[in-house]
């Protein structure tokens, strides 16, 4: 199985590419630590061009149901801007604790609202950086509460730093990290001031890592939000719609999977991954992805996907594998087509079960000989009789059965 990871940028499918944003964070002996993960709309692009919760919202669903986290850090600290919003619990975290450093901008208006918020998060588990801090400017209250402050390096006299820094040390707990740390002289003056940490580009400049991905309709966001909150919520219902959006599923299939959205388990279908992370979880996932204003995959994409999933769930009796899995197997499948990866570049991106894995990425057992044939027969090529769960004839009935509910399931969507 291929485990490096997808940043390569080679596919040209029908889908659209995601950025992350990363800047390394160095300690004093010039360890790499963590890195502090910034939104980023294109593969050039050296700034934020969007607003701030949009932003923030972007980099999450992007790190943790895209990217992965490992890969993205390696499995060092992942620093994240966070807005109001999420301070004040206008929008949801949904993932764990471990890991993560939360950064509050200094734009944020520090209210009693979130001071409450954000010693939440420190009950939560939460880690807490505080950007950008100024004495004066309303922070103060939530010194107590942090455990790192970022202070800005960049045009600031050196007996300002110092009494900044002065300042900060009154509260022990505190690591000092410096921020726009550019020039070999910035470099000594930082360490000669007793920073505990380091970033900019006298260290490391921002990189921008890219993916190329299917757009989950928002559409289907906001009708799933809707069902989630109702009190008479049907789990399979709920499993229905997430199958009907590839792209939805993969990421579902890719948050339940991430070790920061709370599980510790492998997964075998789309049904169990909705069981695993809960209603609530699952839920917050979705505002969230909402929030991040994502565009949507064409129908054509969508429908061929679909149609391979379906396929596989139709004939799984047939071929003597469980209709859940094979359909998330068919899935998988469709989606490698689509952003023109292999099929097991795609599955090194989740934490898959053995069979499932084994079935999409080699052709492995009777869910592999399954997804092989169907994929030969949706392509156009001519399946290997041993692969052929049944005759042609009624391949050819299911193949277009599916094709009628992936045209439904979609229409769906729209109306």
């Amino acid at each position: 199985m291929n485990t490096q990871p997808p940043f390569d940028g080679s596919g040209h499918a029908p889908g659209h590419r995601v950025h992350v944003g990363r800047q390394p964070v160095y300690d004093r002996a010039y360890e790499l630590v963590g890195y502090e993960l910034l939104f980023r709309g294109g593969p050039t692009a050296s700034a934020a061009d969007a607003s701030g919760a949009q932003a923030t919202s972007r980099v999450l669903v992007n790190l943790f149901s895209e990217f992965g986290m490992d890969q993205l850090t390696g499995g060092r600290l992942a620093f994240i801007n966070l807005t109001g919003e999420f301070l004040r619990g206008e929008l949801p975290l949904p993932f764990d604790p471990e890991g993560t450093v939360l950064e509050i901008l200094e734009t944020v208006d520090v209210t009693d609202e979130v001071i409450e918020g954000v010693r939440d998060l420190v009950r939560r588990g939460f880690t807490i950086a505080l950007d950008d801090f100024v004495f004066g400017r309303g922070h103060e209250p939530l010194l107590e509460l942090a455990s790192y402050v970022k202070l800005d390096v960049l045009g600031v006299e050196p007996t300002d730093l110092a009494a900044q820094v002065h300042a900060c040390r009154r509260h022990p707990h505190l690591k000092l990290l410096a921020e726009r740390v550019e020039t070999p002289e910035d470099v000594r003056l930082t360490r000669d001031l007793g920073f505990d940490l380091f970033q900019g580009y006298a260290f490391g400049r921002s990189q921008v890592l890219s993916l190329e991905t299917l757009a989950p309709s928002r559409l289907r966001y906001l009708e799933l939000i809707d069902r989630l909150l109702r009190p008479d919520i049907d789990i399979d219902e709920v499993t229905a719609m997430v199958q009907t959006d590839p792209a939805l599923a993969y990421r579902v299939l890719r948050a339940a999977n991430s070790a920061s959205a709370g599980l510790r388990r492998k997964v075998s279908s789309i049904h169990e991954a909705v069981m695993l992370m809960g209603l609530t979880r699952l839920r917050h996932w979705l505002i969230l992805m909402t929030v991040s204003d994502l565009t949507g995959a064409g129908t054509e994409t969508v429908v061929s996907v679909l149609v391979r999933a379906r396929l596989c769930q139709t004939l799984a009796d047939r071929a003597g594998v469980a209709g859940e899995q094979a359909f998330t197997a068919g899935l998988l499948s469709g989606l490698s087509d689509m952003l023109a990866v292999s099929p097991a570049s795609l599955v090194a991106r989740l934490s898959l079960d053995n069979e499932l894995a084994s079935a999409v990425s080699g052709g492995g057992g009777r869910l592999g000989s399954l997804v092989t044939a169907v994929r030969e027969y949706d392509t156009g090529e001519e399946p290997a009789e041993a692969l052929l769960p049944v005759v042609a004839e009624d391949l050819a009935r299911s193949y277009l059965s599916a094709v009628s509910w992936a045209m439904r399931a979609t229409a769906a969507v729209r109306d």
